[in-house]
């Protein structure tokens, strides 16, 4: 592991990406310095979202270093907003990462404006994406007969299929683990329930023949390493044969009915809901069938893997003690009402919200109000369709007045529930499914 440069605190964040990544990503992971503070996200692909703020077009743009604030925003108080986004929490903007606060999360389907943004590289330029001109790839050591297909040779060639599935980041929660874990201080807003419109990643992959020996997929995305360098991957990851051939599955060019978000993955992504979404590759370029695990960036441990046993807070954990994580355990997300609210004794106050299990269904959620001592079983819908969250809803009343905690806790349809308290700490601050919890204030 590098040592960070004495000076690393207070040079650009630019200026120490160029020269060592590694140790610019651990000052943004440990919060030592603060990303977000430079109000924008600015890279190449932002270009156009910086002309709009400052309110014209930037003639040298491409003189301006990497990371470079323009004045006009740099001494505005005004926060710096992602276009097609409302009221998500920006937590690094090298790569951009954002999450939805739990009480916009109250729809059944989520809306594009609140779906949360986790990337792992820089998006590739808006103005640089030619529909048209976009082809996937499909090859690899397992493939009987590569070929290249256009979105419009996808959409004329296979059935479509669209599917609401849930897509939560394998790091959800990672900000409640002690000691802390590095990378993204995520809350509980890295998950989202949009639909997909696309086609069968399995019809794809057979349009091109599968071999005996096929094992694996993997995925590559046109999104930069983080540190701008052509040769590195950003991240390409993969699953094994039976989840890519799972019928909800999807090589998808649709969310909700629209183009899917430039910074969800447009204009083509894969989508392998129920397990982490870095397995759903954004701005999809090719697959790779193989005859082994997937090997690429972010494939082997410590990312997306955790322990295979038990370990003490803050241990080092050898390569070959991980597993890698595919199905996401049991969860559920109070979405209303929003926590910190005032309410008044003697009235009922409605509590709903969203649960879901990775690849399994949920059976049962139950709420509290007295931490835990007692609980009060939920009514509980029927997922629209397999991967996809289900709404839960109840009525709860206080005794008298005071400061209460609304608790909710899944359990799936093989009988685990979510913990009370944050699970078992782990390197990388993974799969914390604890109950989620709001504060009501009854007078």
């Amino acid at each position: 592991m590098s040592k960070l440069p004495p000076d690393a605190k207070t040079r650009g964040l630019h200026e120490l990406y160029a020269e060592d990544p590694e140790a610019a990503d651990r000052l943004v992971w440990n919060r030592e310095v603060d990303p977000v503070s430079r109000r924008g996200f600015l890279k190449r692909s932002s270009l156009l979202a910086m002309a709009a703020a400052v309110g014209g077009s930037i003639p040298f743009s491409d003189k301006m270093p990497g990371g470079l604030i323009p004045a006009a925003l740099a001494q505005s108080d005004e926060p710096f907003t992602l276009e097609g986004k409302e009221g998500l929490t920006i937590l690094n903007d090298r790569p951009i990462n954002a999450e939805t606060p739990p009480h916009l999360l109250d729809d059944d389907i989520t809306p594009a404006k609140h779906m949360f943004v986790r990337n792992n590289g820089i998006p590739p330029a808006v103005e640089n994406i030619d529909v048209d001109a976009w082809r996937l790839e499909i090859g690899g050591e397992s493939c009987e007969s590569p070929q290249s297909f256009s979105i419009a040779d996808l959409k004329e060639r296979f059935e479509h299929h669209t599917y609401q599935l849930q897509v939560e980041c394998g790091g959800n929660g990672r900000s409640e683990y002690v000691p802390s874990a590095s990378g993204n201080q995520w809350t509980t807003g890295a998950v989202a329930c949009p639909t997909f419109t696309g086609v069968r990643l399995r019809d794809v992959l057979e349009s091109c023949g599968i071999k005996e020996d096929a094992v694996y997929t993997g995925y590559y995305g046109a999104d930069a390493h983080a540190s701008g360098d052509p040769s590195k991957d950003s991240i390409s990851r993969g699953v094994p044969m039976e989840k890519a051939l799972e019928d909800e599955s999807l090589i998808a060019w649709a969310m909700n009915g629209e183009d899917i978000p430039y910074l969800n993955g447009y204009p083509l992504r894969v989508v392998c809901s129920g397990w982490p979404a870095s397995v759903s590759g954004k701005w999809l370029r090719r697959i790779v069938i193989r005859n082994q695990k997937h090997d690429g960036k972010k494939m082997a441990p410590p990312s997306y893997s955790v322990p295979k046993h038990p370990v003490a807070p803050g241990s080092t954990v050898p390569e070959e003690d991980f597993v890698t994580i595919q199905s996401m355990p049991v969860k559920s997300l109070v979405t209303f009402p929003k926590s910190g609210v005032d309410h008044a004794l003697g009235d009922a106050m409605t509590v709903r919200g969203h649960a879901w299990a990775g690849d399994l269904s949920v059976k049962a959620v139950h709420v509290s109000i007295d931490f835990g001592a007692t609980w009060q079983k939920a009514e509980l819908q029927a997922a629209p369709n397999r991967l996809a969250w289900q709404r839960w809803t109840t009525s709860v009343e206080f005794p008298e007045p005071g400061y209460y905690e609304v608790w909710a806790r899944a359990t799936d349809e093989e009988g685990r529930s979510q913990p009370m308290v944050v699970p078992g700490w782990n390197p990388k601050g993974y799969l914390n499914n604890a109950c989620h919890r709001i504060a009501i204030q009854v007078a």
